[in-house]
């Protein structure tokens, strides 16, 4: 007669339990959102991935912790807000929830210009009169239509709030060399009453209830080919001026806390810049950071200049203030193109032929998600865009340099078309929040681009892009716990993982 042990049995269902509570728990949960050549835009996955067998293996590390993150977000225009103005008032809402509500964009850091820009109506100054030394006369009545109101609303949707900063394109030609909108320089008997107009811009625009965190000194100190509105400094010029007028001026209003960024273009010129501005303490006492652009190349983001610009001044804000795709009509309504190496940018019209290389064709959602990730792993803590909304043209914009922004509209017809421009920087803008650092990332795929952040709540958001036309899977690992992900080919990502106590609900 065969013996039955029947204390066995529940030793061994106890045990499979066991068992299969460990897995589960060694199980990393995730939400995962896509935006790819195929149609997704922001969608959320379903966890259930169908992955090859063979998987790369991608391992955060939390305790590997680099630079805070100072936000994302895009540049408040008159261009734009002229745009939202024409539009029904359903439609210039659904566009200022898009980029400002929690269940938009959430951004989180934005730019405006001080006086005229390119992407303006027309030229014009709120310094206005000619030898009028002590700014009794300034006035901000060129933003009251258009600018203001759109940077108010957007303050109304946002539960989290943005910060602004502001930059000057050139002081009035009153007080330049050439007496000309553009080019030229600054006189230096007027150095006193424009680092004044700094400070009368603050007082005009903070009591319009909107509080200005910081400034850039000069958009694109170098100029733009005398094209549009500009003023050329030198780096030392620029750092005289901040030294011993623009820093103390604003000490002495009661503005000290306001943030002060230098140099404001692209990265090939910038270890000339930070050398000066951070030669010594004395040179770095105003300067809360480097302002950087990306127009120098297409597809380089220059990570040798932005780890030499960081190490420099390694407690100081670095971020990319204003990037587009320049010297193109928006496609309207053709996702397809975003994603096709159909566009070009100012380099391949008149770049040197020993540069030509650094312009090719290129895909306009490759050049964001390229860039943005590349900065997030090389010390960048902002990404800032430019234009929020351009009309099919590219415009308005005075000197007809059209550009594209992440949404177009019509307003004739009153139509909205959210490019995959305005999903690529959400997946950015939305899951990587201020405060948060940017972690330790363990990538062996030269081919798929990874940057990760850990937020305040302890939300860690993976950014991921596969600029290759095949899928990829790839083993996503944190602190013992795993989870397989598969990412189609021409795809950004973002892995959002939930904070352990939501992770073990």
């Amino acid at each position: 007669m065969k013996t039955v042990n029947y204390f066995i049995y529940p030793i061994l269902l106890v045990l499979v339990m066991s068992c299969s509570k460990t897995q589960e728990q060694e199980q990393l949960r995730v939400d995962v959102y896509e935006t790819s050549a195929k149609g997704n835009n922001l969608t959320k996955l379903n966890n259930e991935f169908t992955v090859g067998d063979s998987l790369i293996t991608i391992s955060l590390n939390p305790e590997q912790k680099f630079q805070k993150i100072t936000g994302f977000g895009g540049a408040f225009t008159e261009s734009s807000a002229y745009l939202l103005n024409k539009l029904s008032k359903a439609n210039r809402d659904t566009i200022l929830k898009a980029y400002f509500s929690r269940e938009g964009a959430n951004y989180s850091l934005t730019r405006t210009h001080m006086n005229s820009c390119d992407f303006s109506l027309d030229q014009y100054s709120y310094a206005p009169i000619e030898g009028d030394m002590m700014l009794e006369h300034f006035t901000i009545e060129d933003d009251v239509d258009d600018l203001i109101p759109m940077i108010k609303d957007a303050m109304m949707i946002s539960e989290d709030g943005f910060e602004i900063f502001a930059s000057p394109w050139t002081a009035p030609p009153w007080m330049k060399d050439n007496k000309d909108w553009v080019g030229g320089k600054l006189l230096p008997e007027f150095y006193d009453t424009w680092a004044l107009f700094f400070s009368k811009y603050v007082d005009a625009y903070e009591a319009q209830g909107i509080p200005i965190w910081g400034f850039t000194v000069e958009n694109e100190p170098h100029g733009n080919g005398n094209n549009w509105e500009s003023m050329h400094f030198t780096p030392e010029e620029m750092t005289d001026f901040v030294m011993h007028y623009l820093g103390p001026q604003l000490e002495k209003d009661g503005k000290g806390d306001k943030i002060i960024l230098g140099y404001d273009q692209n990265r090939e010129g910038l270890k000339e810049w930070v050398d000066v501005m951070f030669r010594d303490e004395e040179t770095s006492k105003y300067f809360d950071g480097t302002a950087i652009h990306w127009y120098e190349s297409t597809y380089d983001y220059f990570p040798e200049a932005l780890q030499y610009a960081h190490h420099k001044a390694p407690d100081k804000y670095l971020i990319e203030t204003e990037g587009c795709v320049d010297s193109e009509i928006p496609k309207w309504k053709d996702d397809i193109w975003y994603w096709s190496k159909e566009a070009t940018d100012w380099g391949w019209d008149w770049a040197p032929e020993d540069q030509k290389y650094l312009h090719p064709k290129y895909a306009p959602v490759n050049r964001y998600a390229r860039d943005i990730i590349g900065c997030l792993n090389n010390w960048v803590d902002g990404w800032v865009d430019w234009n929020m909304v351009l009309d099919r043209q590219g415009g308005p914009n005075w000197f007809k340099n059209w550009c594209v922004a992440p949404v177009i509209v019509d307003p004739d017809a009153d139509e909205v078309y959210f490019t995959p421009l305005y999903y690529t920087m959400a997946h950015f803008s939305k899951f990587m929040r201020p405060g948060g650092h940017v972690i330790g990332v363990d990538n062996p795929d030269k081919e798929l681009m990874v940057a990760a952040v850990k937020n305040p709540d302890n939300t860690i958001a993976v950014a991921l892009f596969n600029e290759g036309e095949q899928a990829k899977s790839f083993k996503l690992t944190l602190e013992g716990k795993s989870v397989n992900i598969k990412i189609d080919g021409q795809a950004i990502q973002t892995v959002v993982i939930p904070t352990q106590d939501q992770d073990t609900n």
